[in-house]
């Protein structure tokens, strides 16, 4: 098929080099952060199948992706492994030219030796892991669903194992309810090849009942970390990278912090993000969505569906972590369980 597309630029000269792909809303853990249990209980109306896009419309809309720049792709959720037959999908979106990292995000408890493997073999390069403390009830009251600490680590080397490397542990940071988990988790983790990558908490969607003084800021948390095992900044592994990266000076590996509230990297997003449903927003914030799966089951052609894609990035003018403390009043944003964090 011809190339019908050019590389794109936002209102601020950002490139579209990042898709993150949500195919399922739901997830089996209830996080404080995400997804409270008093909100999404037995009884909440998640998306019904048939209006969630199919491997087939995923993998079209990433085409064209990929000629407009996307060069990566992150498969998240809700948490993904819930979605069945995920590794047809992988197949599908890794055989798209141009496109050169193909990643998920997942909370590893449906992650086995096996399906590590049969991931790897279908494509799937990488893989990030949430892990918001070692410590069994810290852990067991932030997942709200009496998960084990053990049943995710043994996700962590399985994917190693598997060749999903280097593996990289996602830790929302609440003061407190895990703060005390930072020095053991870098402790943890050092020497392996993982990387922890300590995370703000934000202020995405609004279930989370979100407010500053519940923020630890990224400084303090490297400061934490230094005092006890010395680093030292290391330069960014590509262009748009969010996590700022520290390696130990005793050569034991690195850290990353990811700093949307305190030191907010909105100038450098490359990042779309698309919701299960096909809705495509341009910011981890959004408000709302622009509906590409009416178009897709409209019979709209490649050609209209790239237009669309272009007008959307080629307008985009988001920077709401930059503008947060000019939000007035509060929108209300999309939910971090429909579009991946």
């Amino acid at each position: 098929m011809a190339d019908i597309s050019q590389a794109l630029l936002d209102k601020f000269g950002r490139p579209a080099r990042d898709l993150r792909i949500s195919v399922t809303d739901r997830c089996n853990f209830r996080c404080v952060y995400c997804m409270p249990k008093e909100i999404y209980g037995t009884d909440f109306p998640f998306l019904p199948r048939r209006e969630l896009l199919t491997f087939e419309e995923i993998t079209r809309l990433a085409t064209l992706f990929s000629r407009h720049g996307v060069k990566k792709l992150r498969l998240t959720g809700g948490e993904p492994l819930i979605r069945r037959d995920l590794d047809t999908l992988i197949q599908q979106l890794a055989a798209i030219p141009g496109i050169c990292d193909l990643a998920m995000t997942t909370n590893g408890s449906l992650l086995t030796r096996d399906r590590a493997q049969q991931l790897r073999a279908a494509g799937l390069n990488r893989i990030t892991v949430s892990l918001d403390a070692l410590n069994e009830s810290v852990f067991q009251q932030m997942n709200d669903v009496s998960f084990p600490v053990s049943r995710v680590l043994e996700a962590i080397e399985a994917a190693a194992q598997a060749g999903l490397t280097p593996v990289k542990i996602n830790m929302v940071v609440r003061k407190g309810l895990n703060d005390q988990e930072i020095e053991p988790m870098a402790e943890y983790f050092r020497g392996t090849g993982h990387v922890v990558r300590f995370i703000e908490y934000m202020d995405v969607g609004t279930t989370n009942g979100w407010k500053l003084d519940d923020v630890v800021p990224a400084a303090e948390i490297l400061d934490r970390v230094n005092r006890r095992w010395p680093v030292i900044p290391e330069n960014p592994s590509q262009p748009g990278e969010v996590a700022r990266r520290y390696r130990y000076r005793d050569g034991h590996g690195e850290i990353g912090l990811i700093a949307s509230v305190t030191q907010p990297f909105c100038h450098s997003c490359t990042r779309s993000r698309l919701s299960p449903d096909g809705r495509l927003y341009t910011c981890l914030f959004g408000v709302d969505g622009r509906d590409l799966r009416e178009l897709l089951r409209s019979g709209a052609s490649d050609a209209v569906l790239s237009d669309v894609i272009g007008s959307i990035w080629t307008a985009r003018n988001d920077r709401y972590s930059a503008d947060r403390q000019a939000e007035s009043p509060p929108l209300p944003k999309v939910e971090m369980f429909r579009i991946g964090g």
